[in-house]
């Protein structure tokens, strides 16, 4: 496995020895908790170090992080994209929001083994939160949660003016893109970029739907059940 060498190569990102400690600490607690409590399918080394920690941080190509000082990681999981990024940006003040408490746990109890500070963690749905916090931070980021309609309803909100809220997808992303161009400009965004990228060790083609928030549109997001039905 060449991860640091694809990291400086591919990301041009630099990973230090505490950096590369930290990354194993990461990936032995998360296979330790996954026998007890279910957080991802990935548990070959290998493949959590391309598909779950290289693909967070293929943001570093996206953006510039070092300009960005808050986040908000909707639906985290067991911590992707937010805690790889603080691991290599520990500027980051990073909320991770959730609606399930075992995930909340586990990435409570990973951060102190970790010893990561700045990193909020809510449990609550992501639609009701994101009604309290409009406006607020600078990314915002989704990856593996949902339709972009729906998710650009919870997250674009959340999101400064002049900020971006970022969609991780697969590589077919043209349909679902295509049906939520009035949603994204309703809701007060504008697509900024599309960013394709090819993880290593040919795991696959992944791409970020950037989008860019340009005003601030009240009475977003809807309740869940009525953005299932109703999609704008």
């Amino acid at each position: 496995m060449n991860f640091k060498n694809d990291l400086k190569i591919k990301l041009g990102l630099e990973i230090s020895e505490e950096q590369e400690k930290l990354f194993e600490i990461y990936y032995q607690f998360l296979i330790e908790y996954n026998k007890i409590t279910n957080l991802t399918r990935i548990t070959e080394k290998e493949e959590v170090y391309y598909k779950h920690f290289y693909d967070s941080l293929t943001l570093a190509k996206t953006l510039n992080i070092n300009s960005i000082q808050s986040v908000c990681d909707m639906g985290s999981g067991a911590g992707f994209p937010s805690i790889p990024l603080k691991i290599m940006y520990p500027h980051l003040r990073i909320t991770i929001v959730d609606s399930l408490n075992k995930r909340i746990i586990f990435l409570q109890q990973l951060t102190v083994k970790l010893e990561l500070h700045q990193v909020q963690f809510v449990h609550n749905r992501v639609e009701t939160f994101a009604l309290n916090h409009q406006n607020e931070f600078d990314l915002v980021t989704a990856r593996a949660l949902g339709d972009l309609s729906l998710i650009s309803e919870m997250g674009i909100p959340m999101t400064k003016i002049g900020g971006q809220f970022i969609a991780f997808k697969g590589n077919n992303y043209e349909t679902e893109l295509l049906e939520s161009k009035k949603a994204i400009e309703l809701l007060g965004g504008k697509l900024l970029d599309i960013e394709k990228y090819i993880l290593p060790e040919q795991y696959g083609t992944h791409s970020h739907i950037v989008i860019s928030k340009i005003k601030q549109v009240k009475g977003f997001p809807r309740q869940f059940s009525i953005m299932s039905k109703n999609p704008l």
